[in-house]
């Protein structure tokens, strides 16, 4: 298993900005996905964005244009920025890293909230 530890979380009002950082505990250019999760009281956890170990990402519609997720490999972090935050965006965000083999690890979560 891979440890993740998540930071950054915090309150934020609508339309203000967070930095989550996310630090592995190996190599993350092993790690074939790396990602950033989100789950609000009630309802499933779903994917916020991924980044591959070649620098691919993905996102949800919902963040297209105010997320922004991205890899550090001399560090061993990823993050994901998150601009003009909406009161919807309030949940637990966890970081994730998918290794073919080996498959998910998780973070413990940071709490994001955003007041309207």
């Amino acid at each position: 298993q891979v440890q993740l530890v998540e930071s950054g979380g915090g309150l934020v009002q609508t339309g203000g900005s967070l930095r989550l950082s996310c630090a592995a505990s190996i190599n993350i250019d092993n790690i074939n996905t790396m990602g950033w999760y989100r789950q609000a009281p009630g309802k499933q956890r779903e994917l916020v964005a991924v980044i591959t170990n070649t620098g691919r990402t993905t996102y949800v519609d919902s963040v297209k244009g105010r997320f922004t997720i991205s890899r550090d490999s001399a560090r061993n972090m990823v993050y994901l920025q998150m601009n003009s935050l909406k009161p919807e965006d309030t949940s637990v965000y966890y970081c994730s890293a998918r290794r073919a083999k080996e498959g998910y690890s998780w973070g413990q979560g940071t709490q994001v909230t955003v007041s309207s």
